[in-house]
């Protein structure tokens, strides 16, 4: 039986995906600093390593950074609604650039629409 991970074409697409959503991420105000990195390269690593593990790839990620703990690596950035709905624009250029069928491209979106919401950390600042 193949995983979400093959049927949507491995690395590569992950990839792209994550390649087109940190050309988004670069040129964002409110994004960009939440990247202490001067390159973004690292974080792209990292980002695609979880993706591909996370619909069944590699455990790559696992075996060199442990478990996601995700609301914890990003609880020193103030992930607010609208910092949510930046990744969500990027990630979507992310989706469209690598042309999945509908029934993917849906199962993938509702996976990262819940994961944004899920990191909101803070209220917007007043």
């Amino acid at each position: 039986m193949s995983s979400f991970y093959d049927e949507i074409g491995g690395m590569e697409t992950i990839s792209a995906i994550v390649s087109k959503f940190y050309e988004g991420v670069a040129t964002d105000e409110l994004l960009r600093p939440m990247y202490p990195e001067e390159d973004l390269g690292p974080a792209a690593e990292r980002f695609t390593l979880f993706l591909a593990q996370y619909w069944g790839g590699p455990t790559t990620y696992s075996e060199t950074r442990g478990h996601p703990r995700l609301r914890m690596r990003h609880a020193p950035f103030p992930v607010t609604p609208t910092a949510a709905q930046h990744w969500l624009r990027h990630f979507r250029a992310g989706l469209d650039s690598v042309g999945l069928t509908p029934e993917q491209d849906a199962q993938f979106w509702d996976y990262v629409t819940h994961a944004a919401q899920f990191m909101v950390n803070t209220n917007e600042p007043v």
